[in-house]
């Protein structure tokens, strides 16, 4: 496995786990009408994901920079 692949990897995964985050967060506010002790829980546990998500962001891009350089990008 290349680390072109690997980095184009994570940034797809930290991409899909930040929009699946925010897509649940609104989703659990829409269906609940109210923000209480259950919604908070599953928001700080989503905001983790959210959080991962930005991980994988920077690591695919670190992981992708050098070898813009060698494919003349």
């Amino acid at each position: 496995m290349s680390i072109a692949f690997l980095g184009f990897t994570l940034t797809f995964l930290g991409k899909l786990l930040i929009a699946f985050t925010a897509i649940m967060v609104h989703h659990r506010v829409v269906h609940e009408h109210r923000i209480d002790k259950a919604v908070f829980k599953s928001m700080k546990r989503e905001q983790k994901f959210g959080i991962l998500g930005v991980i994988f962001l920077v690591t695919g891009y670190l992981l992708e920079f050098p070898n813009m350089w060698d494919a003349g990008a």
